[in-house]
């Protein structure tokens, strides 16, 4: 029975020491994982303004894409204007004169 008893011991023993050691083995994982997360939440916090910088640069080729196009059609449209006014303009001197030549005022 001692035999018996001394062998329980023995294993209660190595399962205590399993236990202990997949407790230490859980807790280093943990502890790897938070330092690999805290490593690359501050490599992407170094990155920030690089990211910024980067998200300007293409806000402004928008900008400067959106003006481009804004001026040209503006320009188009100004031509468009004063082609529009001197086809107008003997017509718009005729009715002037005419006006201005009305008697019946």
């Amino acid at each position: 029975m001692d035999d018996t008893l001394q062998r329980l011991l023995d294993a209660e023993v190595r399962a205590e020491t399993l236990a202990r050691e997949a407790e230490e083995a859980h807790q280093r994982t943990v502890q790897e994982a938070a330092t690999e997360v805290h490593d690359l939440d501050d490599s992407f916090t170094a990155r920030i303004p690089e990211i910024q910088k980067a998200w300007l640069h293409k806000a402004d080729e928008r900008a400067d894409k959106t003006i481009a196009e804004i001026e040209r059609r503006y320009g188009e449209r100004h031509e468009r204007l004063r082609d529009l006014a001197e086809e107008r303009e003997e017509e718009a001197l005729n009715a002037a004169f005419k006006v201005l030549l009305d008697t019946r005022l």
